[in-house]
């Protein structure tokens, strides 16, 4: 459920109409992380009327990545100043727990609870959160300037999915845990653009640059089980991909002015459709049979379109969405470039065009505390604007001489003077942000 988008890579915030620089939701979208020209805002997405800023940080200019574990106070932050260097923040006591460096531009990062994945143009690292142990380092592996990749948040497992090829839509399945590869998927005949699994790491969504069809294979055999077909008269940019807590429901929101909402029907214990009808079992018996039939044909029978839409007034700029449970009731959330929040109620049983809850200014003051919740999307302000893909960011050149190996790093040891993360910001259920007495002090070291 993790999703985010960049701005406009290092530099994103300097560009025009560009409020931030970055844009993500945590692991289980309770929480929203901004990277700002003069540093990082985290918001907590516990109510639906109210927009709580939990932190607000100024001491890093032009961040654009920034990404929180869970409810700890555990965050990740890298600025266009050191494109290079990743940091290892303790928000709640204000230190810096350690700092790395790499060869090249750090395009992405992704956390769970054991692991810490850094991506590369064409290089991956994996990491032992806990104390920052280099576990191993995938090299030559094919180029990925937008450094698209997923991390499961099912710890149990770790699996990261991450491009196979720079020219076809080739998924590369990868046991972080075990340090070894589970499996490669065929996924699309054209790049990759966005990767998303569900909270159980029991699927993987993917969507190629065309950003016509999105396909949801099973973890870890890589059988495909659903097709959603977005659209057949426009290729569009899917910026990400996000499955409901429940694993239900998958979103996926572009440079359109429409968010799509699609429904993957559960199976039971036993195989049959957890629904019963006639037409859920007859369903099932032509997707089952599919398998057997020609490609075209196949296709033609899994395809099926949107449960439910939002209808953006402004198309042409990126977004990030995601599903959440608000106050004990499903809700699309989607953060836009120009620094709005949305939060609409989606019908699970019905679908159709959702229904506008409340929305939020991310900067400034927001005007828009008593507006009544509408059927129709909500108008976007300001210019429209371009958004590259998450951390989209072109590799830069090194200000100083590039080493081969990691500052700070051995393949068989831990980090040099690294300090072990404390322990409960791994526990099974979220950290409580407000008792001191959870956060015990951390000194600052250098990594």
């Amino acid at each position: 459920m993790e999703t985010g988008d960049c701005a406009d890579g290092p530099g994103g915030p300097d560009a025009p109409g560009m409020q931030f620089g970055c844009a993500s939701f945590n692991q289980d979208s309770t929480s929203l992380a901004l990277g700002t020209k003069t540093g990082y805002k985290l918001f907590s997405l516990t109510m639906v009327e109210m927009l709580d800023c939990i932190h607000e940080s100024v001491e890093t200019p032009d961040v654009y990545i920034v990404e929180r574990l869970f409810s700890s106070s555990l965050v990740v932050v890298v600025s266009t100043a050191m494109p290079q260097r990743m940091n290892v923040y303790h928000f709640k006591k204000g230190t810096e727990i350690c700092n790395y460096s790499y060869p090249n531009s750090i395009l992405a990062v992704k956390l769970n609870r054991h692991r810490l994945v850094v991506c590369l143009d064409e290089s991956i690292y994996i990491h032992n959160i806990k104390d920052m142990k280099l576990l191993k380092t995938l090299l030559n592996t094919p180029s990925n300037p937008s450094g698209l990749c997923a991390l499961s948040i099912n710890h149990s497992n770790s699996y990261l999915a991450y491009p196979g090829s720079a020219t076809i839509g080739e998924i590369v399945v990868y046991d972080a845990n075990n340090l070894n590869t589970v499996t490669m998927i065929p996924a699309h005949d054209s790049p990759l653009a966005a990767l998303a699994f569900n909270a159980s790491a029991t699927k993987l969504a993917s969507a190629s640059e065309r950003g016509t069809v999105i396909r949801v294979f099973s973890i870890p055999e890589g059988l495909r089980l659903f097709e959603f077909r977005r659209g057949m008269k426009r290729y569009v940019n899917i910026s990400s991909l996000s499955f409901s807590p429940d694993g239900q429901f998958l979103c996926a929101s572009s440079n359109t002015e429409t968010v799509h909402i699609f429904k993957l029907d559960p199976l039971g214990p036993s195989g049959e459709d957890e629904t019963g009808t006639w037409t859920a079992y007859v369903g099932k018996m032509f997707s089952a049979a599919s398998s057997y039939l020609p490609a075209p044909v196949s296709g033609m029978m899994s395809q099926d379109r949107a449960f439910a839409t939002v209808h953006l007034v402004t198309s042409g700029q990126r977004n990030i969405c995601t599903l959440a449970m608000i106050q004990k009731l499903p809700r699309l959330l989607v953060a836009t470039a120009d620094g709005q929040l949305f939060i609409y109620n989606v019908d699970p049983l019905d679908g159709g065009e959702c229904m506008l809850a409340h929305k939020h200014r991310l900067f400034g003051t927001d005007d828009d505390q008593d507006e009544v919740a509408k059927t129709e999307g909500s108008e976007v302000p300001g210019p429209v604007q371009t958004c590259p893909s998450y951390a989209a960011t072109a590799a830069l050149p090194a200000s100083g001489p590039v080493t081969a190996t990691l500052t700070g790093y051995s393949e068989d040891g831990g980090a040099k003077k690294g300090e072990v993360i404390p322990e409960h910001e791994f526990a099974a259920g979220p950290v409580c942000l407000d008792d001191e007495n959870e956060f015990p002090p951390v000194s600052i070291q250098k990594c």
